[in-house]
């Protein structure tokens, strides 16, 4: 069976969906404290929308190439609408919502959310219910490209299960998705032209994007204009695709981080991964492990290909900022200026991952500390 394109073009000529890149601008904001407020959500917003330059629109000036948020859960905005919808209390990071994309068609849908329940159900934890999520595409002057395109979108809201700690319930969440993307990708009475994409679903994070420009997210996401809905940090993410498709999946913030660049690398990252895929050990995942893999999908650009590796290294117990300089290392052997203690940090991790390597800067975080990096020449 081949691989579920996601809307995108099949494989013609020197085309593949696989080889889909991006160029696009990407900036983010926190408040070093940890003080949440509404206001660094707009401000996140007012930076996005002046990015509009940095990203690309179709063959409609109203059409973009994709944009998009990502911020903290705004315990106090979903607390409320959970009580309201499904009249449960829920506690502070024992819970997590997620921003799902969903088929159009009823049926196919249906089966994607039961499927995505079945697998719920099987980790053992506690399904709240799906929320609406509220947009407005004429408000937001949405074009008709992105419209005919536009997929159900729906919040997966679900609770820890008794006795389980917040690590291991983010671990839970992590296998959750992964093995219902693969049930939905292999599933034979599925559409080959299926949209199903999990934007984000974690505790700590929450991603709202789309194929738009940057000036409309904060119109077509209502919930972003809600006074309650405050973040103590915000990434924000404006994409030029290139020479490649624009699409809903594929707009960022990814669900750790944001690209602007190229990973010139990334096939040759991608059969290194594959290729220990078959020898891989893990302590924290144990016998979850094969749930997890494929580590990258086969449906993501090379900036989702980079994320994909960035969260399997986060949920085998590695810190962020651990993770991203594994993958993207500075250039070390010749540096006079740098300690032996991290030139020591480099050269043992250059036996263990490959640099990813192009002309790059990326933001990154995973809901507690946020920064950025360049490649290894700066570019």
């Amino acid at each position: 069976m081949k691989n579920k394109q996601l809307y995108l073009p099949e494989a013609r000529g020197l085309y593949h969906p696989n080889n889909e890149k991006d160029n696009c601008g990407v900036g983010f904001i926190a408040h070093v404290k940890k003080q949440s407020s509404h206001q660094i959500t707009l401000d996140a917003l007012e930076m996005l929308a002046r990015m509009d330059h940095r990203g690309g629109c179709g063959c409609e000036a109203n059409t973009g190439d994709g944009a998009g948020i990502l911020t903290n859960i705004p315990h106090r905005f979903f607390a409320t609408e959970i009580k309201s919808l499904f009249g449960v209390n829920i506690e502070k990071g024992r819970y997590c919502v997620g921003n799902v994309f969903l088929p159009q068609d009823n049926t196919q849908r249906a089966h994607c959310v039961k499927l995505f329940e079945e697998v719920i159900e099987r980790e053992g934890q506690n399904l709240i219910g799906w929320r609406d999520v509220p947009v407005n595409a004429d408000k937001a002057d949405v074009g008709n490209t992105a419209r005919y395109s536009q997929p159900v979108i729906k919040q997966l809201i679900i609770a820890a299960a008794d006795g389980m700690d917040d690590d291991s319930f983010e671990r839970t969440l992590f296998i959750i998705r992964k093995s219902t993307s693969n049930a939905i990708r292999t599933d034979q009475s599925l559409s080959q032209a299926l949209l199903f994409y999990v934007c984000s679903l974690s505790t700590r994070v929450i991603i709202y994007k789309g194929m738009l420009m940057g000036s409309q997210i904060l119109d077509f996401y209502t919930d972003l204009a809600h006074p309650e809905y405050t973040t103590y940090l915000a990434m924000v993410h404006s994409r030029f695709s290139t020479n490649t498709f624009p699409s809903w999946d594929r707009a960022q913030p990814c669900r750790f981080m944001s690209h602007n660049g190229e990973i010139n690398t990334r096939q040759g990252n991608y059969n290194w991964m594959r290729a220990r895929e078959g020898v891989l050990e893990s302590e924290t995942l144990g016998d979850n492990l094969a749930k997890a893999l494929p580590v990258i999908e086969t449906e993501v650009s090379d900036s989702g290909s980079f994320d994909n590796v960035l969260e399997f290294l986060l949920m085998n117990g590695r810190s962020l900022q651990e993770a991203v300089l594994m993958m993207v290392p500075e250039a070390w052997q010749n540096d006079d200026q740098m300690s032996d203690e991290k030139k020591a940090f480099y050269e043992y991790f250059s036996n263990v991952m490959e640099p990813w390597d192009g002309p790059a800067s990326i933001a990154f975080t995973d809901g507690r500390y946020i920064g950025a990096v360049l490649d290894r020449n700066g570019l």
